[in-house]
């Protein structure tokens, strides 16, 4: 991981780091993220999950989103698959030299259920359902399709010092077109494609590197990713 750095480092340093008086999509931005989750005791069926995330529209800076979102988990004993009912509230910035910002208050339904195919490609599946209240428009919702694939690459599994591959495809859909005042959106939302390297620090604790394409109807953004990953 430590080698990795070496190399990707300089290429990231040479992205300015100031926001931007005009809109630039070609500039990487940066998702800085902290993911969670918890299980109330030994055997327990509940838990909380959630996720802190600080996104820029380049590396620092011009802020895109600040993402705050939280939720209680439920598994049902031998099910291999954990529902989760949360709430987020997001900040989201404008590109370039603006400071103005909208608010956005989120309840979200999510089931998540793990797949191993052979015996090292560990795939996640994530269906979320979401209903919005942003800021300056009408009710909205939203569908969401999340495939994840961990390939760990010296072991089987994910743990302490085990290198691997990190890869997700997420789809977004609207549940209506109609946002208020005239204004309508297309059923399709958005993309984001990733591929990443991570690293077990702990049993418990993961870090990934990674870069994420986001591409809607209008646009395409490169984002460089850094998480953490975090159970207790």
């Amino acid at each position: 991981m430590a080698r990795l750095l070496l190399y990707v480092l300089p290429v990231l340093l040479s992205y300015p780091l100031s926001a931007q008086s005009v809109p630039n999509d070609d500039q990487l931005g940066a998702w800085y993220m902290y993911f969670y989750n918890h299980s109330f005791g030994e055997g327990s069926q509940w838990g909380i999950q959630g996720d802190a995330q600080y996104r820029n529209f380049n590396l620092g800076g011009d802020l895109e989103q600040l993402l705050l979102r939280s939720g209680i988990t439920f598994a049902p004993t031998d099910a291999g698959i954990t529902f989760t009912l949360g709430y987020a509230n997001i900040t989201t910035g404008t590109q370039g030299d603006s400071d103005a910002t909208t608010g956005e208050s989120r309840v979200y339904q999510e089931a998540l259920f793990p797949q191993r195919i052979g015996e090292r490609f560990l795939l996640t599946h994530r269906l979320r359902y979401e209903q919005r209240w942003v800021e300056g428009q009408d009710f909205r919702t939203r569908y969401r399709y999340n495939l994840f694939l961990n390939v760990p690459l010296n072991d089987t599994d994910l743990g302490e010092g085990i290198v691997y591959l990190a890869l997700y495809n997420e789809l977004f859909m609207n549940g209506q077109r109609d946002i208020g005042d005239g204004r309508s959106v297309q059923f399709f939302d958005r993309n984001r494609t990733y591929i990443g390297v991570g690293y077990g620090l702990r049993s418990n604790l993961r870090t990934q590197l990674g870069w994420m394409k986001q591409t809607t109807n209008a646009r395409g953004k490169g984002q460089l990713q850094v998480s953490l990953h975090h159970s207790w």
